[in-house]
């Protein structure tokens, strides 16, 4: 096997009968199952970076630079085993993948992949269980804006949403509050330009023409309107990862608040993927530069004006704490976090992108924020004049102990009509 590269998987520490692992998952799910790796073999899958001739290229650098005897023989069946899970990159995983996008595409919709497993897959159900959250109160360290309404003046347009998007046992009262108050305007929209993160890919926009399901029907996309945005950032790439689409579920959990607003009454869907931002860190710029990200937002400006348009970012806020590599909670540091948090609420009810990514940069994201790229694209789009709505913020727990949170809000954002 010659430059073995792994593919870019989920890779996780896994506890089993007493022994330490690593549990290689695929995001793409080429293969049925995951695959168990001792942890003592984390170097070897460092090594799988393309850059080493072949097993015993990876055996002599084991050896050289972290000490470790490890037959080529030995490294050979690891290398073996991972090809056939498919998650090197190579003829076989390409071939994969091929033959899953075709798949994907001659589907009706991109189907509905966490019904009945993170929320339930009967219509009526499901509207009974979305409605009761309105009734939820948050936890004792959420916050309630007493400015939220279910409406809102002649003065003033909603033009878009910041949404969680984790699960709904443990945020389904902020998306309750949030969906409540944008209800009128969901249902006014006839286009939503859907932004996400994209938890699984690096890619800076991710396309797909493929409608969403729902259990309370289907959002259309509105495939001219997607290719115009492919177009605009490179058609190429934003179609390279067209299949993370299926697991990811950024894009999903928000359309089901948004088809539950709308009363399962269809609305055209323009649904994109983002990654991270940060590869502009080290750049005195930012990404406001970058001509893709131009190109996106004034791309997406000229389609929002040609009919009523939604903008809605799907984003959560912090992931701190042991769940996400980083020292336990305690109550300074939860007072830390909700002084960062409210830093980056303010920015975006000050409307100001750019502000919002630079408390970011000037952090370096310690708190693993994942609703950057998304925020940060809907303040974009909706340009000068915008200003955000607070409606509600929790803070959920991310472990047993509650020594981990994800933190969450949700917001509108408004324009100013100029009519009284």
């Amino acid at each position: 096997m010659r430059f073995p590269k792994l593919r870019g998987v989920d890779v996780r520490p896994h506890r089993q009968n007493g022994h330490l692992y690593y549990l290689l998952s695929d995001p793409l799910e080429l293969a049925e199952d995951s695959l168990l790796l001792p942890q003592a073999f984390g170097p070897l899958l460092a090594l799988c970076d393309g850059s080493q001739t072949d097993a015993s290229a990876i055996s002599h650098a084991l050896a050289h630079h972290f000490q470790m005897c490890v037959d080529p023989l030995a490294v050979g069946q690891i290398l073996n085993a991972l090809d056939d899970a498919l998650l090197l990159e190579n003829e076989r995983s390409a071939e994969a993948i091929a033959r899953k996008v075709a798949s994907y595409r001659a589907l009706p919709a991109r189907p509905a992949t966490h019904a009945g497993l993170a929320y339930p897959d009967d219509p009526a159900e499901l509207t009974r269980w979305l409605d009761s959250f309105l009734d939820v109160p948050l936890s004792r360290r959420g916050i309630e804006s007493r400015t939220r309404s279910n409406g809102n003046s002649k003065s003033e347009k909603i033009a878009g949403v910041f949404s969680p998007h984790i699960d709904y046992t443990r945020g389904g009262a902020v998306y309750a509050r949030t969906w409540q108050a944008a209800r009128e305007a969901a249902q006014a929209a006839e286009l939503v330009i859907l932004i996400g993160t994209d938890h699984y890919g690096s890619d800076l926009f991710t396309c797909t023409r493929q409608s969403y399901a729902t259990p309370l029907g289907p959002l259309p996309t509105e495939s001219a309107a997607v290719d115009r945005l492919a177009q605009a950032v490179g058609e190429q790439t934003a179609y390279a990862g067209e299949l993370r689409h299926l697991r990811e579920h950024s894009l999903e959990l928000v359309a089901v608040w948004l088809q539950h607003a709308r009363r399962g009454k269809p609305v055209a869907l323009l649904p994109v993927l983002v990654g991270g931002l940060h590869s502009y860190f080290q750049e005195a710029q930012g990404p406001a530069s970058d001509g893709r990200i131009q190109r996106f937002v004034q791309t997406a400006r000229e389609i929002s004006a040609q009919r009523a348009t939604l903008i809605v970012a799907s984003g959560d806020l912090a992931h701190v704490g042991p769940a996400f590599g980083g020292p336990a909670l305690d109550q300074a540091a939860r007072d830390q976090l909700r002084r960062a948090d409210d830093g980056l609420q303010e920015r975006l009810v000050a409307g100001d992108a750019d502000g919002f990514y630079q408390l970011i940069r000037a952090g370096q994201d310690r708190n693993n924020v994942c609703g950057v790229t998304p925020g940060y694209l809907a303040l974009k789009i909706l340009g000068d004049g915008v200003r955000g709505r607070r409606l509600a913020y929790d803070s959920c727990p991310a472990d047993d102990g509650e020594t981990s949170a994800v933190t969450i809000g949700g917001l509108l954002f408004i324009l100013d009509t100029g009519i009284n």
